[in-house]
């Protein structure tokens, strides 16, 4: 296999029969290192690895499952999909439908739709995994079903998400397969798909999947069954490409940044990065054991990074969640910041340097983010609650910046998809480019309502806009807020939950309002 750069690449090499270890996609040594060979990991060192060839972004017209403009054409919003939420499938493991049989079926369904629009050649899919103890078995389910219907897989073992998107893309692969359930604790799991060009999914292509689902499974002809290999530089090529998003001037010497992994998929990558840039760093989380994905660590629970940061004196802390693909970072003092502080951060630093078209949120983004970037003159729009919704809004406008306060963060000149590592690294830019100064004064242009979220799980088949009590009480509490706070009522798109907000400019007011409407929602329930 040759890179883009026409040098040779490692050739993956087949699988043993027990699939990708996770301990086992280890980076090594690199001669391109900027600093020294040491990266705290609790008090361990961590070994370099080889130097790899990046690869260059391309267009790829051998299989196309979507193209950038298919994203945001919502054909068919009226169409339910059965299986696919927000953000793939994703359920508890052992029920419906995170099950090794409907793997099994899922894996062959996609790998018919795959093989109908191949032209040349057999397909082949990259799978990636976090370190959920699942993955094991779902990923062995996952692979039967490409082979059963004569697709070739590459295994990449614990990888995240965004790095696969950019994998797939790189090698000129037919797509892309995450298994993970993002944040979720290690007793869930999800399957979660990525184009040729490094995209998420459009409806139709997912619907696309869903209607094979209901075929007989079959298989191919014993000789044209898929086979599976393993990527064994994986860890390498990706870590090149996140260096990569990191402007040339600049370097992270003299800093020391505390890196949670949270026992997820970047626990063998994030350190490297940062270190490999200069920095020095201390890894917590990183230590995954199939069960402790999330696990009071991460981006949901960034109590034990607040507290990493003030007990080690670092200048910085940056908190991935379990497949990496969501952000929140720590500042020397202990102070958090999440998704909607971190893209004003981003677009003031793009608008000083440049300019910004515009930048786009979601439903949830905090009111004075919206404020702040239009007083800055920049167009601002919110999508629905979803990265993927946020990208359908940045091809819309043709922009290139957005974000989610959960963390997501969506640049689309440094990558097709929200990536934790790139993000960080861009804040990290921006830190560079004013002149070291802390994130509170970089960030003084905004101060965020006090917003009060409260999840209540609902039945099935529960509707709140039918709910005649609750409607006329958020009418009500809207009506008082004015143009001072505002209210957003909506069912989660992965689990039965309903999740209630009040953004107002006094936080006991959010507090009350929202607590009013949840009591509504679980009488009801």
């Amino acid at each position: 296999m040759l890179s883009r750069c026409g040098k040779p690449c490692a050739t993956p090499s087949k699988a043993g029969a027990g699939g990708v270890d996770q301990t086992t996609a280890n980076p090594a040594k690199s001669s391109g290192d900027r600093a020294g060979t040491h990266v705290m990991e609790n008090g361990g060192a961590v070994p370099h690895r080889p130097m790899t060839h990046g690869t260059k972004k391309t267009k790829d017209a051998r299989v196309r499952t979507v193209n950038r403009r298919d994203v945001s054409t919502g054909n068919n919003a009226t169409m339910k999909r059965r299986y696919f939420g927000t953000d793939g499938i994703r359920g508890t493991v052992g029920e419906s439908p995170i099950t090794p049989d409907f793997v099994l079926r899922l894996g062959y369904a996609a790998g018919r739709a795959l093989a109908g629009s191949q032209t040349t050649g057999r397909p082949t899919v990259l799978i990636g995994k976090d370190t959920r103890v699942s993955g094991y078995m779902l990923e062995a389910a996952l692979e039967a079903g490409f082979a059963a219907a004569g697709v070739d897989t590459m295994l990449a073992g614990p990888m995240p998400t965004p790095a696969v998107a950019y994998l797939t893309r790189a090698l000129r692969l037919a797509a892309g397969v995450v298994i993970s359930a993002s944040h979720n604790p290690y007793h869930d799991n999800g399957i979660k798909f990525f184009s040729a060009d490094g995209n998420k999914l459009p409806d139709q292509t997912e619907l696309e999947i869903e209607a094979e689902l209901d075929n007989p499974m079959t298989c191919v002809r014993s000789e044209q069954l898929g086979k599976a290999r393993r990527l064994d530089d994986a860890a390498g090529r990706y870590i090149e490409f996140c260096k990569s998003t990191f402007p040339n001037e600049f370097d992270l010497r003299g800093m020391k940044i505390v890196v949670d992994c949270a026992n997820g998929a970047a626990y063998h990558i994030a350190p490297h990065v940062f270190h490999e840039l200069g920095a020095e760093v201390i890894a917590i989380g990183n230590h995954p054991n199939g069960f402790n994905i999330n696990q009071d660590c991460g981006a949901t629970a960034p109590d034990a990074l607040m507290r990493a940061v003030r007990a080690n004196h670092a200048d910085l802390g940056v908190a991935l969640d379990g497949d990496a693909d969501r952000l929140q970072i720590v500042d020397g003092a202990g102070r958090l910041y999440n998704g909607d502080e971190l893209l004003y951060l981003l677009v003031k630093d793009r608008l000083d340097s440049g300019g910004v078209q515009g930048a786009v949120g979601t439903l949830m983004t905090n009111m004075a983010v919206e404020v702040a970037l239009k007083g800055l003159g920049v167009p601002f729009v919110r999508a629905k609650v979803g990265d993927r919704y946020v990208l359908e809004q940045l091809y819309k406008h043709g922009w290139q910046i957005g974000a989610e306060g959960s963390g997501h963060i969506l640049c689309l000149d440094k990558h097709t998809t929200g990536d934790g590592i790139i993000s960080a690294l861009q804040v990290l830019a921006a830190i560079r480019r004013a002149d070291n100064k802390p994130l509170a004064k970089l960030l003084d242009g905004v101060r965020l309502f006090p917003q009060h979220m409260i999840n209540v799980r609902t039945p099935a088949g529960y509707d709140w806009q039918s709910d005649n009590r609750l409607v006329a009480e958020r009418d009500a509490i809207e009506a008082k807020l004015g143009d001072t706070g505002r209210v957003l009522i909506r069912a989660s798109g992965t689990e039965p939950v309903l999740r209630v907000m009040v953004e107002a400019r006094e936080d006991s007011q959010a507090s009350s309002f929202a607590q009013q409407l949840a009591n509504i929602v679980k009488t009801a329930a």
